[in-house]
């Protein structure tokens, strides 16, 4: 291996070295802890050192990292103590997850590092969101995000070089590729020879280093940040190298030819440094038996701190209210302004409008949003008062857009993030599920992202445009639901979840738009999220609903002259099970309605919790209704067969009858 110092200080050179050393030092005694069962699980980088060494000695210490299973050299380059780091190895309260999540699957905004989660891809997009605020900021700053060659086959790495090329966002991808996904060889991952065809085709400069050549990486990542940040584009980076263990330690390596263990311990990072600077007599056997005997001893003294410590206690309380970052709603009510006739549509229009005013850290991302104003108009004019770095039309890429919404939220920013129709976000359901709902949880990074969802069937636009997806997402913690029925309800709702410091899926549905017109206040006005609305009052039997399924309920109940408490419940996660009882109690019978498929709905939940909470205030059964458990339908008369409209009604009558 060849070493080119250039114009690198003694200094430098040294300092690289023990950073180096570090890593492989903790990874060897992490390997016989595991032997110990001290730890349960542990991903080796031994021979990828000088990546991760090189990278974060090369950036300043504000620049974001998004690190990978291999990459101890970030953590340990960030100057986290070793005792902290073991913490979190073993699952101890000290760690950053609070014994929550594992290895490297954490997040540490002191240090300016955003760890990985297991599917890998998502965590390319949450740079392209931390890098965006640093435009918009206009600080001169770069965000490293790094992805295994395997991890690369995933269509987050597609989504978030586009999206970085597209927006030029100073952000450097590195691709460690070491050969092989697990066991699966780089030949059955894709055909090119060599990551440095696929940057190009992106319109990203890419770069091929020696990622067994510290003074190569870091040199290279160092010429690449002073460019970049005065220059904003994104960087991709092949760094070649070799994994001499295993994916983790339990999978082995039987499957990798012998030959190329051979081939590539010539080339281990350490022991070539070590060599080169003992030849430049920059460093003497003491030195380096210095260096090992002071890390060695910080690691000792670490494992002595983190074996000491206990395991965290499980507190019911604490686990719960940890899913959200804490956040006390105070309602705003609308001043003494005049009222206006807007439509449904107007309304979700003017709390966005006026949220922009309130909020200057407030940004929309979506297909179509900026001069077009999205497929239904609702940001119609907005990028002519707020500009195009505000209003943002994005590609096609649901992944990638949701990603970078949590990493506007790293950097303080809020977001709204349109999906063309809720169907599409099944696009991005693995950011929803897994990076927005559960960062606050695992690392206490609250996701201040509002996902809005045009939903709903009823205007014959078949099994694509009209799903009801509410519930995929009402199983999920961390997440919270709003589903406005009306206009008043609309307006104060969304203006309430862009408060909320917590992700919130805003549901709207597309029939309403233009077909539900009153009179709400033109001031900025706030309603409780988790807090259900009382629509109509009467003794008969209580409908639980939400969405279209209100003026479905209405509108039968007019129909049949039946008096009944009509519950709109408005926030579907927390729902409001409060107003729910007391409604039941009353009355005695309930009918729970959702627009969505029967099997696996919301209705489902809410009708078990009231058997097992209200059993004894019931006259008769707990009854549910719902679409048709089919795909929706394209065509007008299969389409009101779908819908559980008619239903309803028979089963209204049904609940009277009883």
């Amino acid at each position: 291996m060849q070493f080119n110092r250039k114009s690198y200080s003694d200094e430098t050179l040294l300092h690289l070295y023990k950073e180096l050393l570090k890593p492989r030092l903790i990874e060897e005694r992490m390997l016989i802890l595991l032997r110990q069962g001290g730890i349960t699980k542990w991903f080796s980088g031994i021979g990828q050192e000088a990546i991760s060494v090189g990278t974060v000695c090369a950036l300043d210490k504000e620049e974001y990292i998004l690190p990978l299973h291999r990459n101890l050299g970030i953590f340990t380059g960030r100057g986290i103590s070793s005792h902290r780091l073991f913490c979190q190895f073993q699952g101890k309260l000290s760690g950053f997850t609070k014994g929550r999540d594992r290895s490297f699957h954490f997040g540490s905004n002191e240090h300016h590092i955003v760890g990985m989660i297991s599917h890998l891809g998502p965590q390319l997009a949450v740079a392209d969101g931390i890098a965006l605020a640093d435009v918009l900021d206009k600080k001169e700053r770069v965000t490293v995000v790094f992805s295994g060659d395997g991890g690369a086959s995933e269509g987050d790495f597609h989504e978030a070089l586009n999206v970085a090329a597209v927006w030029n966002l100073p952000v450097i991808f590195i691709i460690e590729n070491n050969g092989y996904g697990l066991s699966t060889p780089s030949k059955e991952q894709f055909k090119i020879k060599s990551f440095t065809e696929k940057g190009p085709a992106y319109g990203i400069d890419t770069i091929q280093v020696d990622g067994n050549n510290i003074i190569e990486v870091y040199d290279a990542i160092k010429t690449a940040t002073e460019k970049i940040r005065k220059d904003p584009k994104p960087l991709l980076v092949e760094a070649m190298t070799f994994r001499m263990r295993g994916h983790e330690e339990a999978s082995g390596t039987k499957y990798i030819p012998k030959e190329l263990f051979e081939e590539w311990a010539k080339k281990d990072p350490v022991e070539n440094y070590e060599k080169f600077l003992f030849d430049e007599g920059l460093l003497t056997h003491k030195q380096i038996q210095d260096f090992r005997t002071e890390i060695k001893e910080e690691i000792e003294e670490g494992l002595r701190y983190s074996e000491e410590e206990s395991m965290p206690q499980a507190n019911t309380e604490t686990e719960l209210q940890d899913m959200y970052q804490p956040f006390v709603q105070k309602i705003i009510n609308p001043g003494t302004r005049m009222k206006s006739n807007r439509r449904y549509v107007d309304a979700i229009s003017d709390a966005l409008r006026q949220s922009m005013d309130r909020y200057r850290e407030l940004i929309l991302m979506g297909q179509d949003i900026a001069e077009y104003g999205g497929v239904f108009k609702i940001t119609e004019g907005f990028v002519q008062k707020y500009g195009k770095e505000r209003v943002r039309n994005t590609p096609l890429c649901e992944s990638a857009i949701l990603g970078a919404g949590l990493g506007l939220s790293i950097r303080n920013y809020k977001s709204v993030i349109e999906m063309q129709f809720a169907d599409f976000v099944s696009c991005g359901f693995n950011q929803i599920i897994n990076n927005l709902a559960k960062s606050h949880y695992r690392w206490g990074q609250n996701a201040d992202v509002v996902v809005r969802l045009p939903t709903g069937a009823g205007t014959g636009a078949g099994p694509f445009h009209s799903q009801s997806t509410e519930a995929w997402f009402f199983h999920t913690p961390g997440l919270k639901i709003v589903y406005p029925s009306s206009p008043f309800d609309a307006k104060g709702l969304l203006a309430a979840a862009i408060e909320d410091p917590n992700p919130v899926l805003y549901f709207e549905h597309k029939s309403l738009y233009r077909s539900l017109t009153e009179e709400i206040p033109d001031d900025y006005y706030t309603l409780p999220i988790g807090k259900a609305n009382l629509v109509t009052e009467g003794e008969e039997l209580t409908i639980v609903t939400y969405g279209m399924g209100v003026h479905w309920a209405k509108e039968l109940c007019r129909e049949m002259a039946v008096e009944a408490d009509i519950i709109d419940l408005r926030t579907l996660l927390p729902w409001d099970k409060e107003a729910v009882e007391t409604s039941v109690r009353k009355t005695g019978k309930v009918l729970v309605v959702n627009e969505d498929t029967l099997t696996g709905s919301i209705s489902a939940e809410i009708a078990a919790w009231i058997g097992e909470n209200c059993f004894s205030a019931l006259d008769a059964p707990v009854m549910r209704e719902g679409s048709l458990d089919t795909a929706v339908p394209f065509s007008k008369n299969l389409e009101e067969n779908f819908l559980p409209r008619e239903r309803m009604k028979r089963k209204i009558k049904a609940l009277i009858e009883y």
